[in-house]
């Protein structure tokens, strides 16, 4: 992963303080494309590709301590699956309106809006980003979530971007050059 840009003062302060990291799926954790592959029986067979570099940072920021989870509107056994291996706190499928289960994670991590960062792409997430104090936009996200958010990744959807948002929130924290030592495979 190339090396985060220089980071402001102001960003820097918004992304050390984050305790909890929070994400949509389709756009960010994936790079929006759904294939659906026909079955004989007329069912179909979902594939989603998850990008490496973002499974390890979210190691990274489990190891960190830092809390992870996600809220989509779609249903996925992948997701399911690799949310597990990610040991995310939170997994939240099917979700119409992503701001009442925003609300209901905040109150189980007992955390603030300022302590959470959320990364998304499109305009369902825009209510989290207004309220999260750290909002992420991928770099492909649609121009409204990028006009609002705090930092846009130089990666794109399920390139990397997770992982750019996570070295962000390390780097400001100043553990970023300790967890690379505990880096696991």
């Amino acid at each position: 992963m190339s090396a985060t840009p220089k980071i402001s003062p102001a960003l820097k302060k918004r992304a050390a303080q984050i305790k909890l990291l929070l994400m949509d799926v389709d756009g960010t954790m994936t790079d929006g494309g759904v294939i659906l592959l026909s079955q004989p029986d007329g069912s179909a067979l979902e594939i989603k590709r998850f990008d490496a570099h973002d499974g390890q940072g979210l190691t990274l920021a489990h190891t960190a301590g830092i809390r992870t989870g996600c809220i989509t509107g779609r249903e996925s056994p992948a997701l399911l699956r690799r949310a597990h291996e990610m040991k995310m706190d939170y997994i939240y499928m099917k979700i119409p309106l992503k701001l009442p289960a925003y609300e209901e994670i905040l109150v189980k991590a007992g955390v603030k809006d300022v302590e959470v960062a959320f990364v998304g792409d499109d305009l369902p997430d825009i209510p989290i980003l207004k309220r999260v104090g750290l909002a992420v936009a991928v770099g492909d996200a649609v121009a409204d979530v990028k006009k609002i958010a705090h930092y846009t990744t130089k990666a794109l959807a399920g390139k990397g971007a997770i992982r750019e948002a996570i070295e962000l929130i390390l780097k400001s924290k100043g553990i970023w050059d300790e967890l690379i030592d505990k880096a696991r495979a």
